[in-house]
């Protein structure tokens, strides 16, 4: 099968929505780790009945969706600048959040309990929330980026599915083992069954937000004028040479 070529972006072009599509995935990012990760919640489901989920689950999947629509618009070189960004702005929220809640309280507010249980995430959860992020979207970016050579750049579906696949089902596994593994009341075949369940809903909710990715995929590409393809990119998420400037 030929490679197809990946035409260079001419000298001095300007995207003109690139920052914006990385201010949205940075939003989504930070909107998950603060007040989706926050609360559990749940649906009552025929024949199985309750059934527990996070609400970050609600949105978090949308920064994926985000992270395909930059890797197939904008390149890997771009996406991993971005995703760069994002893991930045969680190191710096998760680190102002511990400088806040171990500020003392003014005299006579009753809120402090309240916002530590809230905002007071322990170093192991926030450590497991950063490095898999950092690795499932790296992933994610770098599985679509190669279906997209393979493919010719036809089967959109099936890159964004299968790159939320692996990228999804990657974060699921490293965040909650490192989080809650061998803490009291998470039993490991609970543990499991989240991991499990987190990495199917992530995936349907791909699947099902497929036509809005398609809408905005195209629209972003007509505005900005420009089909790569990462044919000769180096994919280490510490390279900064190709497709950065």
């Amino acid at each position: 099968m030929e490679k197809p070529e990946s035409p260079a972006v001419p000298q001095g072009h300007r995207f003109r929505y690139y920052d914006l599509v990385m201010a949205a995935f940075v939003t989504i990012l930070l909107l998950s780790n603060l007040i989706g990760a926050s609360k559990p919640s749940y649906v009552d489901l025929p024949v199985i009945g309750q059934w527990s989920f996070g609400a970050g689950v609600l949105f978090f999947p949308v920064s994926y969706i985000i992270g395909d629509i930059l890797t197939e618009v904008y390149g890997y070189a771009r996406a991993r600048r971005v995703i760069w960004t994002g893991f930045a702005a969680l190191l710096f929220m998760a680190f102002m959040a511990w400088v806040v809640v171990q500020l003392p309280p003014a005299e006579g507010w009753p809120g402090q309990e309240s916002y530590e249980f809230v905002f007071g995430n322990s170093w192991r959860i926030v450590l497991a929330s950063m490095v898999a992020f950092w690795a499932g979207e790296f992933a994610n970016s770098f599985v679509l980026a190669k279906m997209k050579v393979w493919t010719q750049g036809k089967h959109l579906w099936m890159r964004t599915i299968g790159s939320t696949v692996v990228g999804q089902g990657l974060d699921s596994l490293i965040f909650y083992p490192l989080a809650f593994w061998g803490l009291a009341g998470w039993p490991v075949e609970l543990l499991w069954q989240v991991v499990l369940s987190q990495w199917l809903i992530k995936t349907a909710w791909e699947a099902l937000l497929t036509p809005v990715t398609y809408l905005v995929v195209g629209k972003l590409k007509q505005a900005e004028q420009v089909e790569i393809f990462d044919t000769d990119t180096d994919f280490s998420p510490f390279a900064t040479s190709r497709g950065e400037a």
